[in-house]
């Protein structure tokens, strides 16, 4: 078992509780008319991790942290929480947020993978993708990295559900097509994934950044393979900002929650779209988009 609890006191200013809850309050697209079985809300989150100095990293965290306190969420799936002090940065914002779980490695948690939940957790797992085979053009490093990349499984005991989150290796080209040089990578990780995903008990929620885009072959095959489908049903828009993207080239959605048979979504969204007041004037807390999913669990 792979799990912690952090239980710390709130420090969050009366501005950043009410800018908070404009970022995690917004405007939400109803899904279903009647809701029918267990409810539960998830959210993903890319909290752009990286650089650790010349980002604002501790300034975006506080908003980060004090907008999830402020909001509904229950499972909050964040992907590049790289070291244990980005950890304590969100875990001292998110005092509701009892059960905080992730897989101990030297420099943090494993995968820069963590899920807070307001709901109890009866288990969790991490599973690691493996190094990928040597692919042309892809380097040693290259590989390296990518074999640092996993799935954390967290399982609630109320409601009964298994919540995946994961974030696979980058594609710095921007081409998932079969003639990438990334694509080999992608599918040795997303193989590695399926078998994640046919290993949990169902129902399950299966989030992240995923580094596809939404209209691959990647992607496509990947919902094929395991049955899952998006609970945004290809609405979301581009979830990568194209302000970090090179002059010219087009922004993605590479971000998804997804879903076995049997979870439906009552209300999706995205989050943290605009500037926030932040130390060194108005910015964005990441360079990604946040996904929101009202979920309901349709009775056996």
């Amino acid at each position: 078992m792979t799990w912690v609890i952090y239980q710390t006191q709130p420090g969050t200013t009366a501005d950043q509780q009410k800018q908070a809850q404009d970022q995690l309050i917004p405007e939400t697209r109803a899904r279903v008319g009647r809701v029918f079985g267990e409810q539960v809300t998830v959210t993903s989150f890319n909290t752009r991790g990286v650089p650790v100095l010349g980002s604002g990293l501790a300034g975006r965290y506080a908003v980060i942290g004090a907008a999830f306190e402020a909001g509904d969420t229950d499972v909050a799936c964040f992907q590049e929480v790289l070291s244990y002090w980005h950890l304590r940065l969100l875990a001292r914002r998110m005092p509701s947020f009892r059960y905080v779980s992730c897989r101990p490695s030297l420099a943090g948690p494993a995968g820069g993978l963590v899920t807070f939940s307001r709901l109890p957790v009866a288990g969790t797992a991490y599973r690691g993708f493996g190094v990928p085979p040597q692919a042309p053009g892809i380097s040693r490093l290259a590989r390296y990295r990518a074999g640092m990349k996993g799935a954390l499984v967290t399982r609630l005991a109320q409601p009964r559900m298994c919540v995946v989150s994961m974030h696979p290796v980058a594609n710095r080209d921007g081409d998932w097509s079969r003639a990438s040089r990334f694509y080999p990578l992608h599918r040795a990780q997303l193989d590695a994934l399926t078998q994640v995903v046919r290993g949990v008990p169902v129902p399950a929620v299966v989030c992240g950044d995923f580094n596809i885009d939404r209209d691959s072959s990647l992607f496509g095959g990947f919902l094929e393979e395991t049955g899952l489908s998006d609970v945004f049903e290809g609405g979301c828009p581009a979830t990568f900002r194209a302000e970090y993207l090179p002059v010219g080239e087009t922004p993605h959605c590479i971000d998804f929650i997804l879903a076995t048979q049997g979870v439906k979504a009552e209300t999706t969204t995205v989050l943290f779209t605009g500037k926030v007041p932040l130390a060194g004037g108005p910015g964005y807390v990441s360079d990604h988009v946040g996904l929101y999913a009202r979920l309901f669990l349709a009775p056996s």
